[in-house]
């Protein structure tokens, strides 16, 4: 009977896309409260699409990473 394995190149590239997803939830609420403080900036408009695209980036990497993490967690491609 075999038994599945992690596979751990898989696991690790998944906690990469986690601290990266980590990292982009941490800086982009502080980017947004810098934005949304200072409406009479002439870069608020810039500074508001990028603090939104990074909201998106953050969101994207944490799907990525979870579902890089279930993938070696449950479909080990080893054979042994």
């Amino acid at each position: 009977m075999k038994t599945k394995s992690t596979d751990k190149e898989i696991l690790v590239k998944g906690i990469k896309y986690m601290i990266i997803a980590l990292l982009l939830m941490f800086s982009e609420p502080l980017l947004l409260h810098t934005v949304l403080t200072n409406k009479e900036k002439p870069f608020y408009i810039i500074l508001l699409i990028i603090s939104i695209a990074i909201c998106c980036l953050a969101i994207f990497f944490a799907f990525k990473g979870i579902n890089t993490i279930i993938n070696s967690l449950f479909k080990s491609n080893k054979s042994r």
